[in-house]
């Protein structure tokens, strides 16, 4: 493989990248939290269980922005230039930066709500789950955008 389309295809591959080290960290904070609260309370092993799990999502924005990548816009490419793989590779930053983010701090504010889940006798879990899901947002802004971005790239005659 050359330099060129090793380069295109590490630009790629840092959106799952991205997505993976993020949900690691920030599923690992919401269920530290959550193994807390059910040493004490463990009829919330429901709420508890989902809250931890809800970063674990930008690992699949990462993957699909990965396949998206691989399947539609490398094959698209004709003449893959040294610019054209130096542009994927700063989108796949972009992409890297957008889902490792978004997975760690939803992790930040599932781990906030666990910690008061046993305080409101479970009612805050929802509340929880609607603000996560702001946080969610920008994983999916992150992979929609990479992914545009990779396809105009793609296009450019240059």
């Amino acid at each position: 493989m050359d330099l060129v389309n090793f380069v295109a295809t590490l630009g790629i591959a840092l959106g799952l990248a991205g997505g993976l080290a993020g949900s690691s960290i920030g599923t690992a904070r919401a269920a530290s939290a959550g193994l807390t609260i059910l040493a004490e309370e463990p009829g919330y092993f429901k709420q508890v269980m989902i809250l931890s799990a809800l970063p674990m999502t930008q690992t699949f924005y990462g993957l699909i922005f990965a396949i998206l990548g691989y399947t539609s816009v490398i094959p698209s490419v004709h003449n893959l230039t040294p610019l054209k793989a130096w542009a994927f590779l700063g989108i796949g930053i972009a992409v890297f930066c957008a889902e490792f983010a978004s997975a760690w701090m939803q992790g930040v504010v599932c781990m906030s709500g666990i910690i008061e889940v046993p305080k409101t006798k479970g009612s805050i879990w929802i509340h929880t789950l609607i603000l996560a899901s702001y946080v969610e947002l920008f994983g999916i802004l992150g992979m929609v955008f990479g992914y545009l971005l990779l396809s105009i790239v793609a296009s450019l005659p240059v």
